[in-house]
């Protein structure tokens, strides 16, 4: 799942007014002064001194809001912009636009630090980057927490990380917020990738993540009913949690809407040559060759569905005690498939080992000879 995400800057110019308020008192205009001079430290003693004398200063709060937010300590701003609403709407706007310019200079620094953790090529760089990427995504949000494009970078930076436990909320905020097709997608997609981790050491834990996947997928469908990559993962999700019919379903639901997708000719192939739907599944290979001649799995379960179907028919024949012609057509309708595979895979051993015996059931033991020796060889 390692992709390059990448994030928009946004553009918010904030200047710092002081609205010209008549009998400010000496902390408030001392403070002013300070905050002019970039001295925040004497800014911030002064509001101190302002609220201590007046608790009921709405405008010192803000200004010490102001100041935090500079600092970037962002707990504290916060905590000092609720204690000056708490006392009067007079600083609303400026608050708002505070918070809103806070939001935006954490979140260009976070795509600033983000873009270095792409461009560097040293592991504790791009981590450090990342780590500082994370901090101000996470500033942002705290002042703008109602952003989803915030939340959706910042999900961004933990699936370069392969953090997936930590996407998920993250992705989980964008779909709470807007319904966000990003948050959809890559919240199917993590699910997903969780639970083909798991299919070998906790098969029901497995089946969970497949589930959960298939549960925000459903609902992603509901909003982005065209999406292919919605739809490919929501099938893969099908399958994986072995509910096959209904992964048939959405795959042909996906052939039907883009019937040139190669991807979904090929699963849907797959999941009817799981059903042992033979005619359907070849059908659905040839197609997916059509568009891709080169397209080396779309060979090989073509010639792997005319060597079942020849079984099958092979079987019936013997159980009836008639010739086997039937099924030999098969065989040879599959052979120059499975030849076509071979010499795309050359040291593909199974594959020639079916090549072998597929020449052997035909009658053509020189040909099955020269590959075993050539699968000796291999090995």
């Amino acid at each position: 799942m390692k992709k390059i995400y990448g994030v928009v800057i946004f553009a918010l110019i904030s200047v710092m007014i002081f609205s010209g308020y008549q009998c400010s008192s000496t902390e408030l205009t001392s403070a002013k002064l300070y905050i002019q001079q970039k001295n925040l430290d004497k800014a911030l003693d002064a509001l101190e001194k302002e609220v201590a004398k007046n608790p009921k200063s709405d405008e010192g709060y803000y200004l010490m809001g102001y100041i935090y937010g500079e600092k970037e300590e962002t707990d504290k701003m916060l905590e000092a912009f609720g204690k000056s609403l708490s006392v009067s709407n007079k600083f609303e706007k400026d608050i708002k636009g505070a918070k809103k310019s806070y939001w935006a200079n954490n979140y260009n620094k976070a795509v600033g630090f983000y873009n270095r953790a792409l461009q560097s090529t040293s592991e504790d760089t791009i981590k450090l980057n990342f780590d500082k990427a994370i901090f101000s995504f996470k500033q942002a949000i705290a002042a703008e927490p109602d952003s989803a494009d915030t939340y959706k970078t910042l999900g961004f930076v933990y699936l370069n990380l392969q953090d997936l436990d930590s996407a998920i909320p993250v992705f989980q905020k964008t779909v709470d917020l807007k319904k966000s097709y990003e948050g959809y997608r890559y919240l199917g997609e993590i699910y997903y990738t969780q639970g083909a981790n798991l299919v070998d050491t906790d098969s029901l834990a497995a089946v969970g993540k497949y589930n959960k996947a298939i549960e925000i997928l459903e609902a992603g469908r509901k909003v982005y009913p065209d999406s292919s990559e919605l739809l490919l993962t929501l099938s893969n999700s099908y399958i994986g949690a072995n509910k096959i019919d209904v992964a048939i379903d959405a795959f042909k639901s996906g052939v039907e809407k883009e019937p040139g997708n190669k991807y979904y000719r090929y699963n849907y192939g797959v999941l009817l040559l799981g059903a042992n739907k033979f005619d359907e599944a070849s059908i659905q290979f040839k197609e997916a060759l059509n568009i891709d001649p080169d397209y080396e799995n779309a060979a090989y379960n073509l010639a792997v569905t005319y060597v079942k179907w020849g079984a099958r028919l092979a079987k019936e024949a013997e159980d009836k005690g008639e010739d086997i012609t039937a099924a030999k057509e098969k065989y040879k309708e599959g052979l120059p498939y499975l030849v076509k595979y071979t010499e795309l895979k050359g040291n593909d051993v199974p594959a020639l080992e079916l090549l072998a015996k597929v020449y052997a059931i035909l009658g053509d033991s020189k040909k099955a000879e020269e590959i075993y020796k050539k699968i000796d060889d291999l090995r």
